[in-house]
């Protein structure tokens, strides 16, 4: 309250100060128009002047000029009243109104597009704010135990709940069981219990041991997600990046880790990695419409004018290669370093905007490494190192990338 009633209390000292300004400018005479016209008539007059003497004009012309100038400078000062013109005094009304509009209007943008509380950061503080912010994210366990205990029965058979009972029993008497597990952990997510799903799960990875699959450890990482309510917890997040470490290209890890990124305070880096998915398709794929559903908002958070792309596309975003540099050889290093920037300048842009493969992100690296610009190259690289996590090849290719920009390590 304290910070909306000094945010109030200036913006009405603020627009005071213009109705004082508005209401004081009703006396300040006006000149009139022929005075006005008489100064442009006379600085006409010394301008002919000196193109006389600089021998830019003849003395045959000035004359005619001079003639024509002296004839409108008659005319002006027959027209001219002497007198000179106030404004009219606006109504106090209007200047009480327009004090108010302008402050709650001020106020209005303000709760909109600002973020009360909050004090200005840096980008490097930001983003040391939001790594904090992820290593001390809550446990699976405080996110599972702040929502209700058991989820809703309501609209299940009493058969069906019958037989969920009795695989429950089973299941606790023969914990090694795997088709066992498997069932528990299907039938539990069904009805929507997915801490106990999760909790199947997990015993289903335990018991397949080196032979479980990605699709396992997807499935057991989904599960955690759901039971803390949309929230991708660190065991959530150990689970999908093992995932990626077996499937690099798992459309579904990738999806639930660009959502801990905007979850963790990093929706720019979550933006690029659901834009990728988008690009990659296939449309029929299960995270793309929730991240059609999400993304124009991500975007809007990660300071991106964002326009949904045609799924499955790919559109890669292209920069400057070796041959264009090797084009402009025939340039001057101004006007070659100059092209180059440019060049550089337009893939940046698209890379944040609509995301690329890793090659792009690699080439912008270099060629930032080349203009000398590493302060912006060790930003990039760090961002392609979060864009690409769990994408080992890509990895290997921006560290290459950061080597020869000299931002690596």
């Amino acid at each position: 309250m304290i910070f909306w009633f000094l945010s109030g209390a200036m913006a009405l000292v603020v627009g005071g100060f213009l109705a004082r300004a508005a209401w004081r400018g009703a006396d300040t005479p006006l000149p009139a128009q022929a005075d006005y016209d008489l100064k442009v008539y006379r600085d006409q007059l010394d301008e002919v002047e000196r193109d006389v003497a600089r021998g830019v004009v003849s003395e045959a012309d000035a004359v005619r000029i001079r003639t024509e100038i002296s004839r409108r400078i008659l005319a002006a000062d027959a027209a001219q009243d002497g007198g000179q013109q106030n404004t009219s005094r606006p109504a106090p009304v209007v200047l009480i109104a327009g004090v108010v509009v302008l402050g709650a209007g001020s106020l209005a943008l303000y709760w909109h597009l600002g973020q009360p509380g909050y004090g200005d950061l840096a980008l490097a503080d930001r983003i040391a704010f939001a790594e904090d912010m992820r290593r001390n994210r809550p446990s699976q366990q405080s996110a599972v135990e702040s929502l209700p205990a058991s989820p809703s029965t309501e609209g299940l058979s009493a058969d069906y709940l019958a037989l969920i009972q009795q695989l429950r029993a089973t299941v606790k008497e023969r914990p090694e069981d795997l088709q066992g597990q498997t069932l528990l952990a299907q039938n539990e997510a069904r009805i929507g219990n997915f801490a106990a799903a999760a909790e199947a799960q997990g015993n289903v990875l335990r018991l397949k041991g080196a032979n479980r699959t990605a699709k396992d450890i997807a499935d057991y990482a989904e599960l955690l997600v759901l039971a803390a309510g949309g929230y991708v917890s660190p065991e959530a997040e150990t689970a999908l990046r093992e995932v990626l470490n077996r499937d690099e290209q798992d459309g579904r890890a990738r999806y639930y880790l660009g959502l801990m990124m905007v979850q963790t305070g990093r929706p720019d880096v979550g933006f690029r990695i659901w834009d990728a998915l988008l690009r990659r398709g296939p449309a029929e794929a299960a995270w793309i419409e929730p991240i059609r559903a999400q993304i124009s908002q991500v975007a809007s958070l990660a300071g991106v004018n964002y326009e949904m792309p045609q799924i499955g596309t790919g559109a890669p975003a292209r920069g400057p290669s070796a041959e264009d540099i090797e084009a402009a050889s025939e340039m001057s290093a101004d006007d070659r370093m100059e092209m180059i920037g440019g060049m550089v300048a337009g893939l940046s842009d698209r890379l944040a905007s609509e995301g690329g493969p890793p090659q792009d992100w690699a080439r912008l690296i270099t060629s930032l490494g080349v203009l000398g610009d590493t302060d912006q190259a060790r930003a990039v690289y760090d961002n392609a190192l979060e864009v690409f996590s769990g994408d080992n090849a890509a990895l290997d290719m921006i560290r290459s990338a950061g080597e020869r920009a000299g931002v690596a390590g």
